[in-house]
């Protein structure tokens, strides 16, 4: 229905943007009319950029009750078209991260939980800010294709369980288009409009149960972890009222998961990881994940016997194929995953060691992932072309030892003239002390 047709339904009613934008902008709470006013008539082109500008920032600084984001996330998911998984399986279980530095869990999760039985539909994104994405890690698999039809996607389900692909055009387009505003007007790091947008994609994918992420620290988008846990508890709320099952996690941001920050150097870690070889941090987070998505879709009784299962799928070689058998569907080049040298390499190597002895006592992730996008491996902007074997291994994390002049991290570039900066924006990242720091804890909560 066009805006010009849903006025005319609505002629008893006056719906003005000046007057809904100023009714937020003075703390007043709108109506799911009004505000589905507002996103249906910015998605269809009448209501322009400039006013619906004024309205992110009434609600980034106003803020929205609970029936308020309720209300803006389904008018943001029933902006296009709304999935149904029903003939695929009756349990179909998805993931979503709000995104870190080194978080490739979703490359390693999905098979992992389609080994284990889950149905596993997968929507990813891109890289965004100082974070990698998981779509752009996947294409450094020469051939990968992730801008899949609904047919093939619905087809790979069917097949093996799981598909990971991007967000297409006719699924909650209002969410896309409203996020490249945000980006633009400094309104990303709203907790109602970080939560719409999530939510509205995931809900209008289909699956009828959620596995959240969200990460919190120095490294994450939302770095206090009060903020953090009102985003998982007021995402949770979302699906409950939407009769969908979810479970949120908040995680650790406040250092790279994994060594490997980098797309080809984050599939590489993948592998080993589900070669039962991969760092500690990253393995131990995908088991629990996974036990988490045994149980929501019905395969497991209790997450301990999740958390079983999956180590006998990684120990046995289960996950791993299952990740090539997803590969192959979506065209990717399987020898590449048997064999990572294959995968694409930078031009340029280079070691930063550390200028002192001592503990490494803080990470700057933020600033590690800033630094990656710089050397190639993340985008400044949507023009912006990803070079796919850039990145930086880190070989110290928190609460390690180091002595002057050890090796800290590996710089992988192909921009040769910007190494040498590359290596003091690193350093800089790392804080040393003579004392041990106190262990790093990686979940912080888990909410039902």
């Amino acid at each position: 229905m066009t805006l010009k047709k849903y006025n005319q339904g609505m002629s008893k009613i006056h719906l003005s943007p000046y007057e809904i934008i100023l009714k937020k902008r003075n703390g007043g709470n709108l109506s799911e009319l009004e505000i589905d006013f507002m996103v249906r008539g910015f998605n269809e082109c009448a209501i322009p950029p400039y006013q619906f500008s004024s309205f992110l920032m009434a609600v980034f600084f106003r803020g929205m009750s609970e029936d308020e984001i309720f209300s803006l996330t389904k008018s943001m998911m029933n902006s296009g078209e709304v999935l149904s998984l029903s003939e695929i399986s009756k349990y179909t279980v998805d993931k979503h991260s709000t995104g870190g530095v080194g978080d490739k869990v979703s490359i390693i999760l999905a098979p992992l939980a389609a080994a284990g039985g889950v149905t596993v539909p997968m929507m990813c994104g891109r890289s965004l800010g100082h974070t990698g994405g998981t779509l752009d890690k996947l294409e450094s698999i020469r051939g990968f294709r992730t801008n899949l039809s609904k047919k093939d996607f619905f087809r790979n389900l069917k097949k093996s369980k799981v598909a990971m692909m991007g967000q297409t055009e006719k699924i909650a387009p209002a969410d896309k288009k409203i996020y490249a505003l945000r980006d633009i007007t400094a309104t990303v790091d709203s907790i109602p409009l970080i939560a719409a947008s999530i939510m509205s994609k995931k809900l209008a994918e289909g699956a009828k149960a959620l596995l959240l992420d969200v990460k919190t620290g120095n490294g994450a988008f939302i770095k206090d972890i009060g903020d953090s846990e009102k985003l998982a508890r007021l995402m949770v709320k979302i699906a409950k009222k939407m009769k969908r099952k979810c479970t949120a996690v908040i995680t650790d941001m406040n250092q790279p998961l994994g060594y490997a920050i980098g797309n080809s150097l984050e599939i590489k870690e993948c592998i080993e990881t589900l070669h039962d070889r991969g760092p500690e941090d990253l393995k131990s987070l995908c088991v629990e994940f996974a036990a988490h998505m045994f149980l929501l879709g019905k395969k497991t009784k209790s997450i301990q016997a999740g958390k079983i299962l999956a180590l006998r799928l990684i120990k046995d070689g289960s996950a791993f194929r299952k990740l090539c058998e997803m590969a192959k569907n979506q065209g990717g080049d399987v020898k590449s995953l048997e064999n990572p040298s294959l995968l694409p390499s930078a031009k340029y190597i280079c070691r930063l060691k550390s200028a002192g002895k001592g503990y490494i006592k803080g990470i700057n992730t933020h600033e590690i992932g800033l630094t990656a996008v710089m050397i190639g491996a993340g985008r400044k902007d949507l023009s912006s072309k990803i070079d796919p074997g850039a990145g930086i291994m880190l070989h110290k994390k928190i609460g390690d030892f180091t002595e002057k002049g050890e090796p800290l991290a590996t710089i992988y570039t192909s921009r040769k003239n910007l190494t040498g900066y590359a290596k003091e924006r690193l350093l800089d990242s790392f804080s040393i002390s003579k004392t041990v720091p106190a262990k790093q804890k990686l979940i912080h909560r888990i909410i039902r």
